[in-house]
């Protein structure tokens, strides 16, 4: 593996906690409450698969992988067109966006910062991370 970068949200694992804490105080208060606990599983199963983003290189492909991964893209790197260093703005969010206008696809746990890809086929998408000019110079040297 030539890059592997984990990026860790503080702001996602605190939101796990307290929504933990929250469930689990609702349910000493109400008792078993089977819907109650599918749904603090659920909630909690999800929140848990964002608390970091994981990026790698290797000689083939760009892949990103969200938690333990349950979501995970990999791109060809012969088929990125272009890599540069981007700005997301606040109202992108976090998660797993798709943005409309423009059209591409968001990858994203933390802050602004972001690397945008560009296919041979003309989709976009936009990687977060916190070492967005690194991740940048590491995707050029592996595509050429």
């Amino acid at each position: 593996m030539s890059y592997k970068h984990t990026q860790i949200s503080y702001v996602i694992i605190i939101a796990l906690i307290a929504v933990a804490l929250i469930f689990g105080n609702i349910l000493i208060q109400t008792g078993f409450n089977l819907p109650v606990v599918i749904a603090t599983i659920l909630l909690l199963f999800v929140l848990a698969s964002f608390t970091s983003l994981q990026v790698t290189i290797d000689e083939e492909y760009l892949r990103i992988k969200f938690g333990y991964g349950i979501f995970w893209k990999k791109f060809l790197l012969n088929e990125i067109s272009s890599v540069k260093t981007v700005k997301n703005h606040w109202y992108y969010g976090w998660g797993i966006r798709r943005w409309l206008w423009p059209k591409m696809w968001i990858f994203n746990i933390s802050g602004f910062d972001a690397i945008e890809i560009i296919m041979k086929n003309g989709k976009i998408y936009r990687i977060g991370t916190d070492e967005a000019k690194k991740l940048e110079q590491e995707i050029k040297i592996h595509k050429s």
